[in-house]
């Protein structure tokens, strides 16, 4: 398989990798232990996992503000994004967001509906579920005390949907371990944004044509939280997986098949 061509600049200070062919379409990553552009294998799998949409658009992925300090919103992390919608972009665009970058991106979706042509949250909600936020504190109290190797594999049973992938899952997680120290301070303060999230008194504002993706077994949402979020949205819609967990709703082709053809204004069903 050819390498995916791929070009690496900055928004309004975010690192953006970009690539694709066509309009625009911005995609807000979830929650990683560094807000830079991915590399390696890391890249291979986010290029590759949004195939589909970058065979109709050129993808810009966005990363978060470096540097964040305590006490930073997601309103915050919204406002980076719209400068940078407004400083690279004329007009709105469509957004796919995913796990914690879409809640970015719905908050922008209430914040700037004018920079939001279409929304897709991928595997995300208005909320986090009372598990997901109870695993993201665990997280956060494990990577302070110095134990980032415990703090991600801990995350296991929220990703994964069976007894048997959390088993597989947890070693993985624990190898790859996460920052320490003053190098965490930026996933600390996105934890603390996204615990703190919560727009469902605000739903009705979004103006963009929402679709929500998830899985049955997501433990950091669920799927009461996947079918309120859309029903809530006045012009939002579900694309439930039941058998599946956070890790692999986005998975399936004809999960990636339909957000390329919602973002585009096509039907997806």
């Amino acid at each position: 398989m050819a390498r995916t061509a791929v070009a690496e600049t900055t928004l309004a200070g975010l690192s953006v990798l970009s690539w694709g062919s066509g309009p625009p379409a911005l995609v807000l990553p979830g929650l990683s232990p560094h807000h830079r552009n991915p590399t390696g294998m890391e890249r291979r799998t986010q290029t590759q996992g949004l195939a589909a949409v970058a065979a109709r658009f050129t993808v810009h992925l966005l990363q978060r503000r470096t540097g964040l300090p305590a006490g930073t919103t997601m309103a915050d992390l919204a406002d980076d994004v719209a400068a940078a919608v407004r400083a690279g972009f004329d007009g709105p665009v469509p957004v796919l967001g995913m796990s914690t970058g879409g809640s970015v991106a719905l908050q922008l979706a209430v914040d700037h509906p004018e920079l939001v042509s279409r929304l897709v949250l991928g595997c995300s909600a208005m909320r986090l579920g009372r598990q997901g936020r109870m695993l993201q504190r665990a997280l956060a109290d494990l990577t302070r005390a110095g134990r980032p190797r415990a703090a991600w594999a801990g995350l296991a049973p929220a990703l994964t949907g069976t007894v048997l992938t959390r088993a597989l899952m947890t070693p993985v997680l624990w190898l790859g371990g996460g920052p320490r120290g003053d190098d965490a301070a930026d996933l600390l303060a996105t934890i603390e944004a996204e615990d703190a999230f919560d727009v469902e008194s605000r739903l009705d504002e979004v103006r963009a044509p929402t679709l929500v993706v998830g899985g049955g077994r997501d433990g950091f949402y669920g799927p009461q939280l996947f079918h309120d979020t859309a029903r809530a949205i006045p012009d939002g819609h579900l694309l439930l997986f039941p058998r599946s967990s956070h890790m692999t709703a986005l998975g399936h082709r004809s999960a990636q098949r339909a957000i390329a053809r919602f973002l585009a204004g096509e039907e997806w069903r």
